[in-house]
């Protein structure tokens, strides 16, 4: 085992900046062409940043949650795609922590970082059609996935399977992309997050050993385990602040360098207008209360996260309330900004070259992975009855 950091990453911060840099140099013509970012990949396996969560003793970097968001808001300011994806590898890598053995995760944490592997999500708990047969020493998964994010070029996949012998009961397992019996489907074009190759997976009488299902404590077990689902809706909550923010630094961009008063208005430029101002001064009101929430929620699981199995479950109840309104608050926040912000950019903003509007594209697709509306709900259902959300696969 190592007891050393990753040496590939002395800043991960400044390193994920340069990274995003070198991103947002093609975004435009990646989100129309879709597919896989296989050179973006390759950059980030290169950059050391895929063992970013992994303890340091085990060849990680050692990184907080709240560090590890972050980085992924930086890549969501120009490629939400790239931050959906790396977002979702660390989010795995919390998945076999959480719901398996020592003796299993340790030793894939320390092959992804040695092998700077990624893993790649073919969960979806909701999507019932992959089920599972039981032999004397393995099981076999059969069926189809659906929304299979970052399944494409991944070396470690997800996956999970209804077992109709214990009465539905959900089995998840770690496994390698390639196992026979694996194919990854081709078919993601939606009009958002165009390269998170989130499409569909056939397995067919995949071999599944007893080693590789992640039975204890298993999934959504303990307080601790229950931590798995927060953590996503955080992870979604930092990629809509992230867009909002990108959305927003781009159109300021282009206002001063495009934009023009109209020909009412009495300011001399358009930095001087005053709805130009009063836009600009609600967009800035709403990302800065967005930003607190955010920030806030993501320092409450790093706490969590410390206390591992001493975690109470009304500390967890907390924590999904903290995460719920973050998400709430990142969700309308962002929809507003990424559709308004053609009224201060103007009507040549909508050139089909700029596409401008793969912010919202973005924002839209992704905040609909579970509706908003149910947070909402739990958040009332405190608000009014003191009732704590009951954990499951989305809260």
């Amino acid at each position: 085992m190592s007891t050393h950091p990753n040496p590939a990453v002395l800043n991960p911060l400044q390193t994920a900046r340069l990274l995003a840099a070198d991103f947002a140099e093609n975004a435009v013509e990646r989100d129309q062409r879709g597919g896989t970012p296989k050179a973006e990949r390759d950059a980030l396996r290169a950059s050391g940043l895929l063992a970013l969560s992994i303890p340091t003793q085990f060849g990680g970097i050692g990184a907080s949650w709240s560090e590890t968001l972050n980085i992924v808001r930086e890549f969501a300011k120009v490629d939400s795609s790239i931050a959906h994806v790396f977002g979702f590898q660390h989010l795995m890598l919390a998945t076999v922590r959480l719901f398996s053995r020592p003796e299993q995760w340790q030793p894939w944490f320390e092959a992804t970082a040695r092998k700077n592997w990624f893993w790649g999500n073919a969960l979806n708990p909701l999507d019932t059609r992959t089920v599972v047969k039981k032999f004397a020493d393995h099981r076999e998964f059969s069926g189809k996935k659906s929304f299979c994010s970052g399944a494409t070029d991944s070396e470690m996949l997800i996956a999970s399977a209804i077992d109709e012998s214990a009465g539905g009961k959900l089995l998840i397992a770690a496994v390698p992309t390639a196992r026979t019996g694996i194919t990854l489907h081709d078919d993601w074009n939606n009009m958002g997050q165009r390269q998170t190759d989130s499409g569909s997976a056939t397995f067919e009488r995949v071999r599944v050993e007893e080693s590789e299902l992640l039975l204890d404590p298993g999934p959504l077990s303990t307080p601790f385990a229950c931590l798995r689902p927060l953590i996503a809706q955080l992870h979604f909550a930092h990629i809509f602040l992230g867009i909002s923010e990108g959305a927003l630094e781009e159109a300021r961009h282009y206002t001063l360098k495009e934009g023009r008063p109209w020909f009412k208005s009495k300011a001399a430029s358009v930095s001087e207008d005053p709805y130009v101002l009063r836009h600009y001064g609600e967009f800035w009101a709403e990302l800065e209360g967005t930003r607190l929430l955010v920030e806030r929620a993501a320092h409450l699981l790093d706490e969590a996260w410390h206390k591992e199995h001493a975690l109470s479950s009304d500390e967890r109840g907390h924590l999904a309330l903290a995460i719920a309104a973050a998400k709430v608050s990142a969700t309308r926040t962002g929809l507003d900004v990424c559709s308004r912000l053609f009224e201060v950019t103007g009507a040549r903003a909508t050139h089909a070259s700029l596409r401008l509007d793969r912010y919202w594209r973005n924002l839209r697709t992704q905040t609909l992975h579970d509706p908003v509306d149910y947070k909402v709900h739990e958040l009332g259902d405190w608000a009014l009855n003191h009732t704590l959300p009951t954990p499951t696969f989305y809260s």
